[in-house]
């Protein structure tokens, strides 16, 4: 007879560094007041309808891009991010990770 070793480390509770990142932004911006909790559930169900809630979202990449969907709305609607600044700056990101040699640290320029 082997001995067997039972692995009991949880699973992870976000698929991506991305998921963690954008949740705990979320947490945050709630905890120092910058929105009511409640108001957050009513813009993000929105969103989820908005998206279609005939299919299961499993908290995978598209649960996430609503989350970030309804991050960036409530933030434009509040003045703190406007739709043309998040672009450019998704742009910015986007130019860097492109442009920069693998195993770099990337960058963007300040603008």
């Amino acid at each position: 007879m082997t001995d067997c070793i039972i692995h009991s480390a949880p699973e992870p509770v976000f698929a991506e560094p991305w998921h963690a990142q954008v949740f705990a932004v979320t947490v945050a911006l709630n905890e120092v007041g910058r929105f009511a909790w409640p108001d957050w559930a009513v813009r993000f169900s929105d969103t989820l309808k908005r998206h279609g809630l005939n299919r299961d979202l499993d908290g995978g990449d598209d649960y996430f891009h609503a989350w970030l969907e309804t991050l960036e709305d409530l933030l434009a609607d509040q003045g703190e991010a406007a739709p043309e600044d998040v672009t450019r700056l998704q742009s910015a990101w986007e130019n860097a990770y492109l442009t920069t040699p693998h195993g770099q640290p990337v960058r963007i320029s300040p603008t």
